[in-house]
C-alpha cells in the first residue's frame, strides 16, 4: 500500500493510512467546490491504481463525513461521487474505536461507551460475590474503566449533561467494587491520590515572591497552542480545572483524582 500515499500526495490532500483503511481529509469553505473536484480526481486515481494491483475500491464501504455548522453542511451534501454513485455524508463514522458525529459533540460515542460499559458491569455484578476485591478491581478496570479512559481527552469541553452518563458508570463501578449501599454517598469512595503517571504531568505552582496564593495548592497551567489541540491534553486541562475548584472541595496539600483520570 506504500505507493498509495504518493498518489494522494500528488493531489495535495491530507491522509492517514492504516492496515485496511485509508482516510482522506481536507478543509474547505462551501464555495470552494474546486477542492471537491480535486478529491474526486484523487479517488479515481486511487481506484485505478487498485484495479491495476488486483484490489477493489468498494463505493458501498466508502464513507464520507462533513464536519461543520448544519447550514453549511447541507450545501455540500450529495456533491461527492465515486463511479457515478453519490456518496451522502454519514451521520456518524467510527475512527480507531471512537465514534465521530457531524457536530463533534461525541454524543454517539458516549452512548456506545455507556451501553458497553454497563453491559460488562452487569455481568461482573452477577459474579462479584465469588471474587476477591483484587480480582474484581482487575475485571472492572479491564472491561469498564478502560473504555472510559480510551481517547477521553476528545471529550474535553463537552457539556456536563453529555458526560453525566460516564460519571454514572464510574459511580456504579465503585459501588460494585466496594459493595456500599445505594443510599450511601459515592464521593468518598471515588476520592483517592492521583497515580504517579498523572502526577508527573502536573507541576505545583511556586510564585517567585511571597503571595497569598502560594499555599493554595495551585498547579501550573502550561502555555499551549489551542489551534493545534494542545488545549485538550491532560497536562493542560487538569491544572486548569484543578485551579478552578473551590478551596473547600479539595485540600491544597494533596492532588485528588476520581476512579479514573479525566
Amino acid at each position: 500500500m506504500l505507493p498509495l500515499g504518493n498518489i494522494i500526495r500528488q493531489h495535495g490532500i491530507n491522509f492517514h493510512c492504516y492496515a485496511d483503511d485509508t482516510q482522506l481529509y481536507l478543509s474547505m469553505k462551501p464555495e470552494e467546490t474546486e477542492k471537491l473536484v480535486k478529491l474526486q480526481t484523487c479517488l479515481k486515481d486511487i481506484k485505478s491504481w487498485m484495479s491495476s494491483n488486483f484490489l477493489l475500491l468498494n463505493p458501498g464501504k466508502t464513507e464520507v463525513m462533513v464536519f461543520g455548522p448544519e447550514p453549511l453542511r447541507d450545501r455540500l451534501d450529495h456533491m461527492i461521487t465515486l463511479d457515478g454513485i453519490s456518496l451522502t455524508s454519514s451521520l456518524s463514522v467510527r475512527n480507531l474505536g471512537v465514534t465521530f458525529d457531524q457536530n463533534l459533540s461525541f454524543n454517539s460515542h458516549i452512548k456506545l461507551v455507556s451501553r458497553s460499559a454497563f453491559f460488562h458491569l452487569r455481568n461482573i455484578t452477577k459474579i462479584r460475590k465469588l471474587l476477591t476485591r483484587h480480582y474484581a478491581e482487575k475485571l472492572i478496570h479491564a472491561f469498564v474503566t478502560s473504555r472510559l479512559d480510551y481517547c477521553n481527552s476528545l471529550l474535553s469541553g463537552c457539556p456536563n449533561n453529555s458526560l453525566r452518563s460516564l460519571q454514572l458508570i464510574q459511580n456504579a463501578a465503585a459501588r460494585v467494587l466496594t459493595g456500599i449501599d445505594k443510599r450511601d454517598h459515592i464521593t468518598p469512595v471515588l476520592r483517592g491520590l492521583a497515580p504517579s503517571y498523572l502526577e508527573e504531568l502536573v507541576t505545583p505552582y511556586q510564585p517567585n515572591r511571597p503571595l497569598r496564593s502560594q499555599n493554595a495548592g495551585l498547579l501550573v497551567v502550561p502555555r499551549v497552542s489551542r489551534s493545534r489541540m494542545g488545549g485538550q491534553t491532560f497536562s493542560y486541562q487538569a491544572p486548569l480545572l484543578w485551579n478552578q475548584l473551590p478551596v473547600q472541595v479539595s485540600p491544597p496539600s494533596e492532588l485528588h483524582d476520581d476512579l479514573r483520570p479525566h
